[in-house]
């Protein structure tokens, strides 16, 4: 069993001071025992790769074998450390790639069934699935690097990164490219962000969240590979909106319902739905985007950040004169710097995640709440001129949560936005109380996908990006991936992104093509923010 297999090989190779693959030399083993040693189940083999440890692990930084003034130099155990992981990921991922081909088979088979497909057929299918199969491993197997893509057009730009529109070399395929920096996640801890909306755009394959093709990275920067979704974002939308339609709002709500309902399914909770995050494709149907990336990164997401504002004078007294025409304009004027900025926005979140005492997936429907209000009514219900005042609105929101005299709407969405809106004990989070909501009468949920758009979206070519502002000065070189840094600290960054790679099968089962002749591209902004 190659569980046990492993477990031999780094008592042999930390015994003989060889190097284990994949993660550079140094650091010794000792005699193992006979319990560290023992044959796990098969079932336990197949799920329980990343519980494998060294053999009798040295303590006290000092290698078995050697006298205790022979000390393991910290450089070396980082080797040590790095090699270990390495080894943990890669049987891992051998049990996941199999678990994963398995189940496209058997997706195969199903769909055969469901075609009523004749022997003869099924045989070719299967041959054809096949062939996809190897082409699929001999392709994993090539290392991706930025040299594949050509860049188009800077679509972004964030505290952490940018986003590009960029082009594959040898399909044409059309992407949009997370660019992020390493050391930027490491020194402002946000390592545990990066990966896990890598690790949710993995798992979170499905119609309501946008795909992910590959993820790759180099000695200084980390890369996410995505769907390019032309329809641009819901903040756009609403900039260039005075207010929606209910029937409008209507649409957008059961999409965004949909949506947070199949990552809830997946045991996820976005903590950061905002208009930003909600991107439209060439049909102007909604997907969720920003997993993990956003959320806690922004200074606003920390409570730290508001630690001192009880001593603050309140200073809204020009913003709580205004009346609700100029509060439109003065938010849609400050939208878009604001989700450019490390501080952001705080107008979204629910008040539990600023009290960091526990919360559920029901922040996610308040937000939702919010951005149904900001729809109809034109900003958000806790809009202020500083993120701080925000803050105190959002916190005491029995008391600031109000709806204008001057903008009717129907007693339908008020409700639906309290009952969002609302202590989490008693507010709506499970999907059929939705559904069952007056607000949402006459939906068809089980097609709201085939049906058209409630505005449509204008798309003239696969790369169009008017649907984006612009940066027209933004550099269109590709970061430069060799790094000055000690070799110390190259260890530091490779354990802390090891196992980062992916490529989707779709990804593969294309086959290349001429490349197409692009449209100018009139414009971007960011599909993904901050």
């Amino acid at each position: 069993m190659f569980k046990l297999d492993f477990l031999k090989f780094w008592h042999s190779s930390a015994s003989s001071g060889t190097s284990p693959p994949g993660g550079g030399g140094g650091g010794g083993g000792g005699g193992g025992s006979e319990d560290s040693r023992k044959e796990l189940s098969g079932e336990e083999q197949s799920n329980n790769f990343t519980a494998v440890h060294p053999v009798n692990c040295p303590r006290n930084g000092m290698t078995s074998g050697l006298s205790d003034s022979s000390p393991v130099s910290s450089h070396t155990m980082d080797k040590v450390k790095i090699a270990k992981v390495s080894l943990e990921s890669y049987y891992h991922n051998l049990a996941a790639q199999h678990k994963e081909r398995r189940t496209r088979y058997q997706l195969l088979e199903q769909r055969m069934e469901d075609e009523g497909l004749s022997s003869e057929q099924k045989d070719e299918r299967r041959h054809q699935h096949a062939m996809k199969e190897t082409e699929f491993l001999r392709l994993k197997r090539a290392r991706l690097t930025v040299n594949d893509f050509e860049a188009l057009k800077v679509i972004g730009k964030g505290a952490f990164g940018e986003v590009r529109l960029v082009q594959k070399r040898d399909t044409g395929h059309i992407y949009a490219m997370k660019i992020l920096k390493k050391v930027d996640m490491l020194q402002k801890d946000q390592i545990a962000h990066a990966r896990a909306e890598r690790d949710i755009l993995v798992k979170a394959d499905n119609e309501w969240v946008v795909k992910m093709y590959y993820s790759f990275q180099d000695g200084s920067n980390l890369y996410l590979v995505m769907e390019f979704l032309p329809g641009g974002d819901m903040m756009t939308l609403l900039i260039k909106r005075d207010t929606l339609t209910e029937d409008e709002a209507q649409f957008y709500i059961s999409e965004c319902m949909l949506a947070l309902h199949s990552i809830h399914n997946l045991g996820f909770i976005h903590r950061d739905i905002k208009p930003d995050n909600l991107l439209m494709d060439n049909r102007g149907h909604l997907k969720l985007s920003d997993f993990g990336l956003c959320t806690g990164l922004k200074k606003s997401h920390r409570t730290d950040f508001y630690k001192d504002l009880s001593l603050a004078e309140p200073s809204d007294f020009s913003w709580a004169s205004m009346d609700s025409r100029r509060k439109a304009e003065s938010w849609k004027s400050r939208r878009r710097q604001l989700a450019y900025s490390t501080v952001g926005t705080p107008d979204y979140i629910a008040p539990e995640v600023f009290t960091q005492q526990g919360y559920t997936k029901s922040v996610d429907f308040w937000s939702l709440g919010v951005i149904m209000y900001e729809m109809l009514i034109g900003f958000p219900p806790f809009c202020s001129n500083s993120p701080q005042e925000t803050y105190k609105k959002v916190m005491a929101w029995k008391e600031t949560l109000a709806f204008p005299a001057e903008i009717p709407i129907s007693k339908q969405s008020k409700d639906l936005i309290l009952r969002l809106c609302s202590d989490a004990e008693h507010r709506l989070s499970d999907i059929d109380d939705v559904k069952a909501q007056p607000f949402f009468q006459g939906v068809d949920w089980e097609h709201l996908r085939e049906r058209p758009a409630a505005i449509p979206i204008n798309v003239k070519s696969i790369d169009d990006t008017s649907n984006f502002d612009q940066f027209p000065d933004a550099d269109l070189t590709w970061p430069n991936s060799v790094t000055k840094d000690r070799e110390r600290d190259r260890c530091k960054k490779d354990l802390a992104f090891i196992n980062y790679t992916y490529k989707a099968f779709e990804s593969f089962t294309d086959s290349p093509r001429h490349r197409p002749v692009l449209a100018s591209l009139p414009g971007a902004a960011a599909v993904i923010t901050s």
